[in-house]
Formats: structure tokens, C-alpha cells, sequence
């Protein structure tokens, strides 16, 4: 199947510029989505448009990841009420690093692939350029009724805080890196969201009016979820692809969570499954089975099989009534560190247990768990007490710095809903 009818059939095109059809049936092309950092990671809404690379190298062609280092110096007025806040120059550097080093772990830039990805950062286009240059050279080809006319500024113009020169001249940049990206590395294709159709074909017409050349634009739908909440966030905040911010675990359980609506849409965005595969789930699979397997996918290709074990091991440990002492003595630091963001984790000075404590004693200590000594005491007696596990039975037990899992966590249960995991600090 060909790029453009993947896409189609996936539901993840919005717009095309006439002409791209024969372009792309003619010979392998090159085509490029530019990347803002605005922050150190990417997040699951920039993976829409990974994906449409993802498409794109797997049909045969050429991807390019533009970084915004000029751009991201400007602030993309796209789908913003107002003003953004601009970062300093070496926050902005360190968010490339990093996010650089994550788009090669989603695209192959092997060096003997045809196709291989490509990685160019738009700064170096506009280091050495002067205003002069640039007013001579770029501005003057885009009248600004042209520019005023583009959703994005139009209604930044139309709403109480207005667009500010800074902001009003992103399109000319964003416009000019097409030209620049024809130019010097052959690409004719830039891709998007739907958003970014009029910055998109802003380099369109400049290519044409400069260079005299060709170029052609795709845009994906923006993604939506069923509820009209805005994709990529959950009640903790954005889902991001970097573990450190959120969690594999926390990762898994978002996909695991979707609502049911939005899994023909998110199967057909995100699986690298077939269409016949997706449809023959659909017709055969239940939406919770059809959950587990797309989230198992997700979080293999973005975090790896082993970081996927290990949710595995803390969704066991969370979910599984069978789940034992080995279960929780398998688990590494990290790993503990995340089930603490899942369950209740009262923090405790390492200082309390220099002394092993009376378990009934230690537990009223923590008044979120129980209330009084006696209470402790009583709920040991009916066998409704586990640390680290275990069953505790006699109220005479202690517990102390041995019983603590990498020096630092140790679980404790009131009854079988009740986990918490008691974290010791210095």
C-alpha cells in the first residue's frame, strides 16, 4: 500500500496540495515535519506526527525531523490565545539535545538505509543571516494581507491580546525553512497538523515565487478524544515519552484506560498492525483485550520489552491476588519509585526505625492507615495486616531497617484493597 492510501485508511489526513499524488508515485521523496522545543521531552500528541513519518520511511521514503532551533526562538502563534512565554537560548539547545536523542529511537537514521532518517535543526539556516538579508530575500515575497489572512494570525488579530511582530513573522520563517530545505537537501513534501496548514502553505508559495519550485503539503486532523478533551494529557497532566516524566507504568495505563470510542481511532493513528490485522481485532476481540494488546504494543516500541516486563511485574504486584513476597522483592528501586505515584505512600523519617519498633506502635504512627495502637493492634490479631507481603499474625512482631526494600520502602496492607508503601527519607 502506498503512503497516501495508508494514511487514508487510517483516517489521518486532513488536507493535500494538488498534485501530490503523481509527486509521490513518481520516485522515493524526501518530506519533513518540524519539532518546537518548547520542552525537554516530546510528548504522546507529538507522536501523531512521528507516526506519520514512521509511515512515511515505511512506504519507502525519505523522513526529515526539523528542529525548531530558530523558530523555537520565535514562538509558533498556532492554536494559541496569546503570547507565549519565551525560553532562553540554552534551555532551548538542551531541549534539542534531548529531544534529538529520542527521535532516534523512533525512526532508523542507520547510515547504509536508502531511506535513512534525516536530522536538521533550522538555526543553522538563520545563524549567520542578518535582518537585512532576510527582509530583502524572504519578506518582501509575502504580502502581509496574505499573512493576515492565515487562521492562525487572524484570530490572535481578532481576540483581546492581538499577535505581536515576533509572533506575526513565524510564518515567514517557518515558510522560508521549505525553501531552504528544497534548496539544499531536495525535499518537496512538508507534513503537519491541520493547524499548521497555513505556516505549511506559507512555504508553498514561497518555494514557488523564490525558486520557481514545486512543492507539495499534507496535514493530519488534530486528535481529539471522545469525551472533546484534548489528546495526549490525563488527569496528571501531558503523557510524555520520556520514563522520567512519565512513568512506562503510568504510560501503560493510559492506553489501558481509553475509552472505548477512541479505540478504532487511536488503533488506526498509533498501530503499526495491518489493516487487516486492526479490522480483524475489531471483529473478534473484546475492547478491553483489544486495550491490553495495542497497549503492550505502545509501550514496547516506545519504552522497550524490558521497561514492559517491569509494568507488567508492578501491575501484578498492584492487581494480582496472587502476588507474593518474591513478587515485591523482584522489583528494583525504580520500580518501587513508580508503585509510590500509584498507592497511597506516607513518608516516614529513616531516623524512626534506628531502634526496631512494635509493629501496632509503628502502624499508629501512620494515621492514614490506622487511627489508634489499639486499632493496630486489633486489625494484626484478625489477620489483616501484611508487611512487605507477609501475613503478620503476632502483635509482639518489630519491624526495623531490615525489613526495608532497597534501604528505603516498605509495603504494608490493612485487608486486601488497602496497599500502602511507606517510603523512609534522611
Amino acid at each position: 500500500m502506498d503512503f497516501l492510501s495508508e494514511l487514508r485508511w487510517r483516517g489521518l489526513i486532513h488536507d493535500v496540495t494538488p498534485g501530490i499524488e503523481e509527486h509521490m508515485q513518481s520516485r522515493r521523496i524526501r518530506a519533513y515535519i518540524g519539532f518546537d522545543p518548547t520542552a525537554t521531552s516530546l510528548t504522546i500528541g507529538n507522536y501523531v506526527q512521528i507516526m506519520l513519518l514512521t509511515f512515511l520511511q515505511r512506504a519507502g521514503h525519505q523522513p526529515v525531523v526539523l528542529m525548531g532551533g530558530a523558530t523555537g526562538r520565535i514562538g509558533d502563534p498556532s492554536g494559541k490565545d496569546k503570547e507565549r512565554e519565551l525560553k532562553s537560548y540554552e534551555e532551548l539547545d538542551n531541549n534539542i539535545a534531548r529531544q534529538m536523542v529520542q527521535m532516534k529511537k523512533f525512526l532508523n537514521f542507520d547510515p547504509e538505509l536508502p531511506n535513512r532518517a534525516l536530522l536538521v535543526n533550522n538555526y543553522d539556516f538563520y545563524k549567520d543571516m542578518n535582518v537585512l538579508d532576510f527582509l530583502r530575500d524572504v519578506g518582501k515575497y509575502l504580502t502581509v494581507n496574505y499573512m493576515m489572512s492565515k487562521e492562525s494570525v487572524k484570530r490572535r488579530i481578532e481576540g483581546e491580546t492581538g499577535i505581536s511582530f515576533t509572533e506575526f513573522s513565524y510564518q515567514l520563517l517557518q515558510g522560508y525553512d521549505f525553501v531552504l530545505l528544497h534548496r539544499e537537501h531536495g525535499i518537496t513534501v512538508q507534513m503537519g497538523g491541520s493547524d499548521q496548514y497555513g505556516n505549511i502553505t506559507a512555504g508553498v508559495e514561497l518555494a514557488r515565487k523564490i525558486d520557481d519550485a514545486k512543492v507539495f503539503a499534507v496535514t493530519t486532523p488534530l486528535l481529539t478524544k471522545a469525551d472533546g478533551s484534548k489528546f495526549g494529557k490525563s488527569e496528571a497532566g501531558n503523557i510524555w515519552l520520556d520514563p522520567a516524566q512519565t512513568s512506562p507504568y503510568r504510560f501503560y495505563q493510559f492506553w489501558l484506560n481509553a475509552d472505548d470510542r477512541d479505540l478504532p481511532k487511536f488503533l488506526r493513528y498509533f498501530s503499526l498492525r495491518s489493516k487487516e490485522e486492526i479490522e480483524a481485532l475489531e471483529n473478534t476481540e473484546s475492547p478491553q483485550t483489544i486495550k491490553r494488546i495495542f497497549a503492550e504494543e505502545m509501550t514496547r516500541r516506545i519504552h522497550g520489552d524490558e521497561e514492559f516486563e517491569a509494568v507488567q511485574n508492578v501491575s501484578k504486584l498492584l492487581f494480582d491476588p496472587k502476588a507474593d513476597a518474591d513478587t515485591l522483592q523482584a522489583l528494583s528501586e525504580a520500580l518501587l519509585a513508580q508503585v509510590a505515584e500509584e498507592i497511597p505512600s506516607p513518608k516516614l523519617s529513616l531516623a524512626a526505625l534506628d531502634e526496631p519498633q512494635n509493629l501496632p506502635e509503628f502502624l499508629s504512627d501512620l494515621s492514614n492507615i490506622l487511627s489508634s495502637r489499639g486499632e493496630a493492634k486489633k486489625a494484626v490479631q484478625n489477620n489483616a495486616i501484611s508487611i512487605n507481603k507477609v501475613k503478620i499474625a503476632d502483635p509482639n512482631t518489630t519491624v526495623g531497617k531490615d525489613d526495608l526494600l532497597h534501604g528505603k520502602y516498605m509495603m504494608v496492607e490493612n485487608g486486601k484493597k488497602n496497599k500502602f508503601l511507606v517510603e523512609f527519607v534522611q
